[in-house]
């Protein structure tokens, strides 16, 4: 095969698919690896939007310690959210509304980034109730040519997975 086209979801973001393309000189068609990567890794997501001015809500790198989480939790106050670093699709994710349900909510968010991910890399960060969830979709080529498609509300939500895309935004 020349080229691979995968499509939605799975393959299309996993960066060590696409890394494997690009060694053995496959197109893949879709971002680099290394955006593939950088993107579905939550902490170097929000890393890159930090240093592109780009307001993140507050929360630290992954913390492996549970009581310096719990000791941020405190600091910012309640409700937070745990979520996995490497996660998507509203696994390994925790509202956690008081001290003590955090332990028990930490170490279950990571058993399911485990479980999902392979991974047990979690961060928190304050809860926002009710957010609109409002994406952008930017195609771009090799060759520099940009397109945007306009913007989408996907703020209608179940288990922190979408239900219902709207565009464009009524937000």
């Amino acid at each position: 095969a020349d080229a691979i086209h995968p499509g939605y979801g799975f393959l299309s973001e996993n960066s060590e698919f696409a890394r494997l393309c690009e060694e053995n000189n496959i197109k893949f068609i879709g971002p680099h690896s290394k955006t593939i990567y950088e993107m579905g890794d939550k902490v170097i997501a929000k890393e890159t939007m930090k240093n592109n001015n780009i307001p993140v809500v507050e929360g630290p790198e992954s913390v492996s310690d549970p009581n310096v989480a719990l000791d941020f939790a405190n600091k910012i106050g309640y409700p937070v959210i745990i979520k996995a670093a490497e996660g998507g699709g509203g696994k390994g994710m925790r509202v956690v509304k008081s001290d003590k349900d955090f332990l028990t909510a930490y170490e279950s968010a990571k058993a399911e980034s485990k479980a999902a991910f392979n991974s047990e890399r979690v961060f928190v960060e304050k809860y926002i109730q009710k957010p609109r969830h409002i994406e952008f979709q930017i195609l771009a080529d090799q060759h520099g040519n940009v397109v945007h498609f306009g913007e989408r509300d996907c703020s209608i939500q179940r288990r922190h997975q979408k239900l219902i895309e709207e565009a464009p935004s009524p937000a």
